[in-house]
């Protein structure tokens, strides 16, 4: 990179670009991806710019997303915010009319404001976030002005916008934030069955698929798979896991699409590179789950610097909602947090680019589901510390909610199936304990990462039971959780209660049991 300077009139200001500055931020979303990845040592999906870039960068191991549904989780990456917070509880779609409360910050418009137009910042791909207003972005090309499959899935055409944004940045001499978030490996199949389950077929150069230039489909011989331990193994599980990895093909390709188009523009010296995915895969204990392979997330870090750590691994508890305050860090603008204090549960990732922090057990992170569909009124709180994960599932008198295209793929039409005719299947879990969940779900990760045992009733783990509800409750009660109080009951905030929120109960105690002491209320 050349040498800048600058002069001023009445004096000389020299201001040098050492090599290897971060000027800008490329952010790469995958769509409901897991660690369908070479660099988190899977051996059957080919995925060579992901493990490449993994290798150039830090690979991070416990990274998590607060939400698993597509619309919360982008807010909480733009926001820095819990879906519960930013009003974002469910999917961006017009018939579920789910926006951000009006006026909430996100960092295009932080960007735009703060830097006085002097920052540019672009999104290509699949935006699903409103209101649009909220989410204005200099540069859009997303699926309000294209089909998604077109913008989402097509690298060829993802790559001749991201060109064209690359030469603005470049004629206008602006740094940059630019967030490319794919569609894949999102299904399709209740949509558009023709190009298969998770639109694999669609682009691939077969009669009547049309062809993307970028893209060297590689196809999966499901036959050799090996499932992974938390699906069902079944020969219907290993074909959707082909059709997946052949979607993961695509995704992998546009990245190196858009990390070579990075690199033509001049801009890849002075560029960090994000990759992550929105939330877990859209499989049984996956996606719309606060289940390990609902929230555990993929993430890659990769810094222009040669002194920042490349080639090795994190073991720093990260959350999705950590994105907002790094790209505020690398743009040196401020969270205002003096009057929000959920913005004390995010944290720059920088400083992880240069040394690894000393770790500590009760590290933690949080999670807070409320609706995916409109219909799927099932809200969840979470803390996930190294070792244990508290679920509190508030709505727990009601079966657990399936979303429209979990419900038609494979195989949950045949975990469906299978149980209605009373039929084995493969399966560590059955359909009833899918849906039944008990209010409190305790887990110890270490020595049960299939979260099989809930040890919530077990005497043994009694106080790491209460200080981890407390700390849930006191992590609700900071980001204004609306519901803090729930199930067992209504919380008080307005009038008398203003100064002095109140938790009032709905004497849920006392119709199932008698009680002989009663808390009349719980002060907040």
């Amino acid at each position: 990179m050349s040498t800048l300077w600058k002069f001023l009139l009445f004096g000389v200001l020299i201001s040098f670009a050492t090599a290897g500055e971060i000027k800008n931020v490329l952010l790469l979303l995958a769509d409901d991806a897991g660690f369908e990845m070479g660099a988190y040592l899977n051996k059957y999906c080919q995925t060579p710019n992901l493990d490449k870039l993994a290798r150039k960068g830090l690979l991070f191991n416990n990274a998590f997303t607060s939400v698993s549904s597509c619309s919360p989780s982008r807010a909480q990456i733009l926001t820095g915010k819990a879906s519960h917070a930013s009003g974002m509880y469910g999917l961006h779609q017009a018939e579920h009319n789910f926006n951000v409360l009006p006026g909430t910050p996100s960092l295009p418009n932080i960007l735009r404001e703060k830097s006085k137009a002097g920052i540019l910042s672009g999104i290509i791909g699949k935006k699903h976030v409103g209101a649009s207003g909220d989410f204005k972005f200099d540069f859009e090309q997303t699926e309000e002005q294209n089909s998604i499959n077109q913008i989402g899935r097509n690298i060829t055409r993802m790559k001749l916008y991201a060109r064209e944004f690359l030469e603005n940045a470049k004629k206008q001499e602006k740094p940059f934030f630019l967030m490319v978030a794919f569609h894949d490996p999102h299904r399709c199949g209740h949509i558009t069955p023709q190009y298969g389950e998770f639109c694999e077929r669609w682009g691939s150069g077969e009669e009547g698929m049309g062809s993307i230039p970028d893209w060297k489909p590689i196809y999966y011989d499901w036959r050799n798979l090996q499932v992974p331990a938390y699906l069902p193994d079944t020969d219907v599980v290993r074909q959707e896991l082909a059709a997946q990895y052949m979607t993961m093909s695509r995704l992998d390709q546009g990245v190196g699409v858009m990390l070579k188009e990075l690199e033509d523009k001049g801009f890849a010296d002075e560029t960090l590179v994000i990759f992550t995915s929105d939330n877990g895969p859209p499989f049984p204990l996956g996606r719309t789950n606060l289940y390990e392979h609902g929230i555990r997330s993929p993430f890659i870090l990769s810094s222009p610097n040669p002194n920042d750590r490349r080639l090795e691994t994190t073991a720093a508890m990260t959350s999705l909602q950590d994105i907002f305050p790094t790209i505020l860090d690398v743009f040196k603008i401020p969270t205002d947090n003096s009057s929000d204090t959920s913005f004390g549960y995010t944290k720059s990732l920088l400083p992880l680019l240069k040394a690894e922090p000393p770790t500590n057990e009760n590290d933690s992170v949080f999670g807070s589901q409320n609706y995916h569909e409109i219909t799927m009124d099932y809200p969840m709180r979470m803390i996930r510390t190294r070792r244990y994960k508290l679920i509190h599932n508030l709505n727990y008198w009601s079966y657990f909610p399936i979303d429209q295209d979990f419900y038609t793929s494979p195989t949950f039409q045949q975990i469906l199936n299978a149980t209605m005719h009373h039929q084995q299947l493969p399966w560590y879990k059955n359909l009833l304990s899918y849906y039944q969940r008990p209010e409190w779900e305790l887990y110890d990760i270490k020595a049960d990462s299939l979260e099989r045992y809930n040890l919530a009733e077990k005497p043994k783990y009694k106080e790491i039971l209460k200080d981890l509800k407390q700390r849930l409750l006191k992590w609700q009660i900071d980001t204004k959780d609306p519901w803090r109080c729930a199930p067992h009951a209504v919380l008080q905030a307005q009038g008398v209660f203003k100064k002095n929120p109140v938790c009032l109960s709905l004497g849920h105690e006392a119709l199932a049991k008698r009680v002989t002491h009663y808390e009349k209320y719980i002060l907040l």
